[in-house]
């Protein structure tokens, strides 16, 4: 059966019956079904966040499935939350796909976006669907801050740590094994099919302290950046202190790359690079990489960086 076939009102009725079935949390109090949903705020602000995939641009239907392209339509939008130092609380979702496109691939797209966002301790509270001739998700975010501040880019201060937590280089590692046409190592496929952030790190970070953050979605260098801009300061960071993966260098090795372009100039992991004042005591979830520093950009052992410079839109 294709959505065309079906027709709109009885695709959404199923898509929202999948998703039912899941049950929403607390935080949305109305759910799918209704002209708007509504969402608990209880903070008094919300934190918001919207990010577009498009087949042939962000994702192949060849190289992951529905459920694996749904999970990373919501995993890019929860991970900017956290990295605002909120909590995830709903998502709403814009499907806009062709007539020709199976049932079950939808439905399996929306399984995969309420896996995720349950894993966050958020829910698919609403969205729409529309015919097109080339597949997108647009996915909005929203998130609670449950009475902290948001935690920007633009609080770094010089002599701060730069700590990261979560995956940095999988999914590029993994992108770099699919686009050669192969499909092992797995763990590295499954890593950019899938990313696992650290979703309540976030939280966690601006409950110590944090100065700044960012998801690491683009690449380290280039989200760092990014931070680095924003505060008026420089970054400067140690290659001694990433561990390279065996998996990053026998893969390398094969492909004749550099492991340190994917760790460095990869994205799409969606880890968190945040700053901490020196003094604060890092749980094991964060890595040191660097340090903050009078001046502007970014340093790689004191140079500038000439790999891969991340992930651009144009």
């Amino acid at each position: 059966m294709t959505v065309g076939g079906l027709g709109e009102d009885a695709l959404v009725a199923a898509i929202t019956q999948r998703l039912a079935d899941a049950g929403p949390p607390a935080g949305v109090l109305l759910g799918p079904g209704d002209d708007a949903a509504v969402v608990a705020a209880p903070d008094g602000r919300v934190v918001a966040t919207t990010d577009v995939l498009v087949e042939g641009r962000h994702f192949r239907r060849d190289w992951s499935s529905a459920s694996d392209v749904g999970a990373r339509a919501a995993a890019a939008n929860l991970a900017d939350v956290a990295a605002m130092g909120a909590v995830p609380t709903a998502l709403l979702v814009g499907l806009a796909v062709p007539a020709d496109c199976s049932l079950e691939w939808v439905l399996e797209l929306a399984d995969g976006l309420g896996e995720e966002a349950s894993t966050a301790g958020a829910a698919v509270a609403g969205g729409d669907v529309v015919r097109s001739e080339v597949l997108s998700v647009s996915v909005t975010a929203l998130g609670s801050l449950e009475g902290r501040s948001p935690v920007t880019r633009g609080g770094a201060l010089p002599g701060d740590l730069v700590a990261v937590a979560g995956r940095l280089g999988w999914a590029a590692a993994g992108l770099a094994v699919l686009s050669r046409g192969f499909r092992s190592p797995r763990a590295l496929v499954e890593a950019y099919r899938r990313p696992a952030p650290p979703y309540t790190e976030g939280p966690r970070a601006s409950a110590l302290g944090a100065t700044a953050m960012v998801d690491v979605s683009d690449g380290l260098v280039r989200d760092l950046g990014h931070v680095a801009k924003s505060s008026g300061v420089g970054i400067g960071l140690t290659r001694a202190a990433f561990h390279v993966p065996q998996e990053f260098v026998d893969t390398a090795r094969a492909l004749s790359a550099d492991p340190m372009h994917w760790l460095l100039g990869g994205g799409d992991d969606h880890a968190l690079a945040a700053c901490f004042p020196p003094e604060v005591d890092l749980p094991m979830a964060w890595s040191v990489v660097g340090r903050v520093e009078e001046g502007e950009g970014v340093l790689v052992d004191g140079q500038k960086w000439t790999g891969p410079t991340g992930w651009q839109a144009f």
